[in-house]
């Protein structure tokens, strides 16, 4: 095992970039992953010397979602309320987020996309709400993520567990913007560009009044759908399809 840490902070010229970095599990929604990334936040929240938060990935995937290998032994019980205090610190901090996506997103890694102000992406990502085909849904992150989708879409992609496109993304309101892999990085910091010219205060109010309908919502109805996705990855039907998914194999109900 790595002794790297699983997220790495660092702050210059006003922006602190926040890097998710356990590249050999596909940066997985582990416990000890949430747990340092919540740690994380509450780091650039208290760093007066952080304007903005540029969420990033080391290694070729941004997040494969939950840690279904831990999943499988532990349960989720713990996971979701870690899960929900993420997407909560995301959608209150003070500063804004962007998120730079220079590899695929699916499952729990969604709710850290919705969860973002801004989330530019290398064009050739792909995405998946891939709940569904191992027997859950996609419970947590529908909390920071239908608000802000076309629904149509939403239901095709969240039932289906189908892959899209970071175009359909972008059309889809789900990211805000797709670009050729190699203008990533300029367009990432042409946006930070433009929010370093903010003051500190309008950018923390107007976060909060952008943020307000997902912070109530989370606070609202968090408590239950955590409890809602604790369940269902505990039943037989999830085992099977997590088990599945580790063995590489299909599930029993795919024929």
């Amino acid at each position: 095992m790595s002794d790297e840490p699983l997220v790495l902070v660092s702050t210059a010229d006003g922006v602190a970039t926040v890097t998710l970095n356990s590249p050999g599990n596909r940066n997985a929604l582990s416990v000890a992953m949430l747990t340092a990334l919540t740690e994380a936040m509450d780091a650039v929240e208290a760093d007066d010397a952080a304007r903005v938060v540029k969420l990033t990935h080391n290694g070729p995937v941004f997040s494969a979602g939950m840690d279904l290998k831990e999943a499988v032994v532990v349960g989720l019980e713990s996971t979701s309320g870690l899960i929900l205090k993420l997407l909560k610190q995301l959608v209150t901090l003070s500063k804004p987020v962007v998120v730079r996506l220079d590899g695929p997103v699916r499952a729990g890694g969604l709710g850290i996309v919705g969860a973002a102000d801004v989330v530019i992406s290398n064009d050739t990502v792909t995405f998946a709400f891939s709940e569904a085909r191992i027997g859950v849904a996609p419970a947590i992150i529908s909390l920071t993520t239908l608000p802000k989708m076309d629904p149509r879409l939403a239901h095709r992609w969240c039932l289906s567990g189908e892959t899209f496109t970071a175009a359909q993304a972008a059309a889809a309101g789900l990211i805000s913007e797709a670009v050729p892999p190699t203008e990533l990085d300029a367009a990432v910091d042409g946006v930070i560009a433009q929010l370093k010219l903010a003051s500190p205060q309008g950018l923390a109010e107007t976060k909060k009044l952008l943020g307000r309908d997902i912070a109530d919502l989370i606070d609202a109805k968090g408590e239950a759908i955590a409890k809602l996705s604790a369940g269902l990855f505990d039943s037989e039907e999830a085992k099977e399809g997590m088990n599945a998914f580790i063995e590489k194999r299909k599930p029993r109900w795919q024929v």
